[in-house]
């Protein structure tokens, strides 16, 4: 059976998730009011084309500022997954039963 295409119209109806993803990202990074003010910082490095241009694919992204903005944004908030594992690290519920497999 034959894969249907998707067309270009089709892909900018459904945003893709890592489109998702950075909008949440940003929102969350305004809301903390990361992104108050002037943009008058002057963020320059060097980095490898093939890194940047892949970074730029994965996220769905063409604007190397953009990007940088993104990245930006992740590294300046927490995640919440890893800040309840390691709130919550050694302790398991008092029913937990832990079959380590040997007896």
């Amino acid at each position: 059976m034959a894969v249907p295409k998707i067309t270009s119209a089709q892909r900018t109806r459904t945003p893709r998730p890592a489109a998702r993803i950075q909008a949440a990202v940003l929102e969350e990074a305004r809301r903390a009011g990361l992104l108050d003010g002037d943009t008058s910082e002057h963020v320059s490095f060097r980095a490898p084309p093939a890194l940047v241009e892949a970074a730029k694919r994965e996220a769905g992204i063409t604007s190397t500022t953009e990007l940088g903005m993104v990245a930006l944004a992740l590294l300046a908030q927490s995640d919440p997954v890893a800040d309840f594992l390691g709130r919550t690290a050694g302790r398991l519920g008092p029913d937990h039963d832990l079959d380590t497999g040997s007896r």
